[in-house]
């Protein structure tokens, strides 16, 4: 009989991660900010109908990158999540920190127990009644959670982008101020990139309990102008 081929757990760890961040880096990146009137998600993304920028609930919103099949089914069992904790309690009860949590426990169990782990990176947005209520959950395909109350950048060339987004982002900025610095940020020096492109939405307190909107067409263009 032969003997199976021996792997230290190190090595194992390092494989996987190495596994899952060339497959993220792969995709287009992600921007998730705060600003004046709110949370603001921008991810480039030419497709009309694979949606990497989704509603959660009222005041929660979430960002993917990455395998699509892997992070929409996340996306999908957070909405099922929020919705039964909001039924079954309050709708005030759901919040983006404890939907964070669940997916980093999901995250960190594949990336554990399974083969192959998720080759997916992640951003879970709230809106406060507040301004310094707004807050930023960053996830990674280890199942790390990151609470961020600026900024974070999630996908291929992220370094890079988030050290054009530091230069860019102000907390005190309107909307268009912070599309035009998401989107300078994620285009570069050398290329620009048009609505077409480009997939946004806003959690803003002006919009009420329902506080996620798609920001896309004339008013898409109208901001990037």
């Amino acid at each position: 009989m032969s003997m199976p081929m021996y792997v230290s757990p190190e090595q194992l760890m390092k494989d996987k991660a190495d596994f899952a961040r060339k497959g993220i880096a792969r995709g287009r990146a992600a921007i998730g900010c705060t600003f004046a009137d709110g949370v603001l998600l921008c991810a480039e993304n030419p497709s009309n109908t694979l949606r990497k920028v989704s509603e959660i609930y009222d005041r929660i919103g979430f960002v993917g990158v990455g395998r699509y099949n892997e992070f929409d089914s996340l996306r999908k069992g957070g909405v099922r999540h929020a919705d039964l904790k909001g039924y079954a309690y309050s709708r005030e009860d759901v919040d983006a920190r404890s939907l964070a949590n669940l997916y980093a426990e999901t995250l960190g169990g594949y990336f554990t127990h399974e083969p192959k782990p998720l080759e997916i990176e992640m951003l879970v947005g709230e809106m406060g009644e507040e301004p310094d209520g707004d807050q930023l959950f960053h996830l990674l395909y280890d199942g790390t959670v990151m609470d961020m109350r600026t900024f974070a950048v999630i996908g291929g060339e992220a370094e890079t982008i988030r050290a054009r987004m530091e230069e860019a982002w102000s907390r005190e900025a309107d909307l268009t101020g912070s599309v035009a610095a998401a989107v300078a940020a994620l285009a570069g020096p050398d290329r620009s990139l048009v609505a077409d492109d480009l997939e946004v939405a806003v959690l803003a307190r002006s919009n009420g309990r329902r506080a996620f909107r798609r920001v896309e067409g004339d008013e898409l263009m109208g901001l990037l102008s």
